[in-house]
């Protein structure tokens, strides 16, 4: 390493900028690996808060907007528990709405029917009442749990919102612990027959026709590990596992796709730059190893020294750029842009950072094994 620190240390001008350029390409990584986090946490943390294994669709859904478009009976569910692997099922229904708090002030909600008691219910919502007349509507309280970021956006407990169109009051007695949306929506938990009036269009004071009551979106289920075709035929039902059911969040699949895909580019430019860097580096000192080779020099201790060069680089720029990138994602958290620091995400951007700047770098100095002290020395009288 002694030929390399001395190269460092008389150029130290040029690997400083190319330094610069690759602590730059190390920010943009991670500032986009936190804005995919925040976008995934933002379009399915909802989802994911569910404590789910498989979700259950009805048959024939298709995957764009399935949450939505889907319909399944409230005794399907018992239909799925009874398959075998399948732990706990409980029923869930989801609408996006429109609505205002009691300033007047619009709040976009995803409205999600859970029977209280289930395994995805917050704790807290009133028990359905079981004293429902035919085309009356339902006695059970409107009571309404919320995303625990709605708290921070200014609603409070004992605050009202109501649904536009249907002027349904929905009273907010809580907050569930964390960030929970869905497409980018705060979730907001209701008893399931509320849910199912909200659903079907109910105006406030009417009930739903008696249908309604006995329909859902999904079906959420517990498994020890039941393969989701296996579900999928037992129960009649479009079983997808948790994860599966993202790509159903709106926006989800080309977020994600284009940022991974603006990732990989990213990998690319630092390989060609990293590359072409010491490609030219290894041309401008051809005489230096030419001598070194006549000198006794071996190919490896050569190679060896090249890389570790290209190592020593790319580690300390890579960590300082990762460590700006991770303060300046500090700062980003606190705005209303959805981004997250996440330790696997950075430290796997950075890692392949490394080892792509690493094989461009490889390839470049190969030639250093290549090179015929003799020529070498003969280019340069």
């Amino acid at each position: 390493m002694f030929l390399a620190w001395r190269d460092m240390l008389f150029a130290r001008t040029r690997f400083l900028l190319m330094g610069l350029v690759l602590a730059l390409m190390s920010i943009l990584i991670v500032i986009i690996s936190g804005l995919t986090a925040g976008l995934v946490n933002d379009g399915v943390s909802g989802l994911k808060a569910l404590d789910a294994d498989v979700i259950a669709f009805a048959d024939g859904t298709q995957t764009d907007s399935a949450f939505t478009r889907s319909v399944v009976q409230l005794d399907q569910a018992d239909d799925l528990a009874a398959v075998d692997g399948v732990e706990d099922t409980a029923p869930m229904g989801l609408t996006i709405v429109n609505a205002r708090n009691q300033d007047g002030t619009p709040v976009d909600l995803t409205l999600i029917g859970v029977q209280p008691g289930s395994f995805i219910a917050p704790e807290g919502l009133p028990t359905m009442s079981p004293e429902r007349a035919d085309g009356q509507p339902t006695p059970t309280p409107h009571d309404v749990i919320l995303s625990g970021t709605m708290e921070d956006a200014g609603i409070s407990v004992g605050d009202t919102i109501t649904i536009d169109r249907l002027e349904t009051e929905l009273n907010v007695i809580g907050f569930a612990e964390g960030q929970r949306t869905f497409g980018h929506v705060d979730l907001a938990y209701v008893p399931m027959d509320v849910w199912q009036e909200v659903h079907a269009g109910a105006r406030t004071g009417e009930g739903a026709p008696s249908r309604a009551y006995e329909e859902a979106s999904v079906i959420v289920a517990r498994s020890s590990g039941a393969d989701v075709e296996m579900l999928t035929t037992s129960s009649g039902l479009d079983v997808r596992t948790l994860a599966e059911s993202f790509q159903s969040s709106p926006g989800y699949g080309p977020e994600t796709m284009t940022l991974s895909m603006i990732e990989w580019f990213l990998y690319i430019i630092t390989a060609l730059v990293t590359g072409a860097f010491f490609l030219v580096w290894t041309i401008q000192r051809a005489g230096d190893i030419a001598v070194m080779r006549a000198m006794g020099a071996t190919r490896a201790f050569l190679l060896r020294d090249s890389l570790g060069q290209a190592v020593i680089i790319l580690a300390l720029s890579i960590g300082v750029g990762v460590a700006l990138a991770v303060a300046l994602g500090l700062w980003l958290e606190s705005t209303a842009m959805p981004y997250a620091t996440e330790v696997g995400p950075i430290l796997g951007g950075a890692a392949m950072l490394f080892i792509a700047g690493l094989l461009g770098a490889l390839i470049s100095v190969y030639r250093v094994t290549r090179t015929d002290p003799l020529t070498a020395l003969g280019e340069n009288r």
